[in-house]
This record gives C-alpha cells, structure tokens and sequence, in this order.
C-alpha cells in the first residue's frame, strides 16, 4: 500500500479512535489534499495520453479546456 494512503487511513482510525490534536489534524489535511493533487494529476496524464478515434479512423488526441488548471 502507498505510504501517504496508509499514514491517512492511519490518521483516520486514529481519530475514530481517540481523536486528533491539532498538529495531527493538520498533517491530516495536508496529505489529503496531496492525495488529491495526485489523483488530479494522474488523471491529467492519463487524458493527455488519450487518443480519439472518430468513424472514419482518423485518430486525434484530446483537446485542453481553456480553463487553468486547479492543482496547487
């Protein structure tokens, strides 16, 4: 299992468990958010690695929105 999962499952149980303090609560939060900025970007690549095949065959890779990213 991935370290970052593991220690946020961890974090989790933990605060079913007994609680948080506070400087845990915050570690909590910033892996989270690592978690999340990891997914964004795997699925970035994974979108900029598609290829679209239109009924005549012709292959075209996806386009990117205009829109600016929201990975921080």
């Amino acid at each position: 299992m991935d370290p970052l999962v593991a220690r946020i499952n961890e974090l989790y149980k933990k605060s079913k468990e007994s609680g948080l303090t506070e400087e845990e609560k915050q570690e909590q939060a910033q892996l989270r958010q690592r978690y999340i900025n990891n997914i964004k970007r795997n699925l970035i690549n994974t979108l900029d690695n598609t290829v679209i095949v239109d009924p005549d065959g012709n292959r075209r890779n996806l386009k990117r929105s205009s829109k600016k990213s929201t990975l921080h």
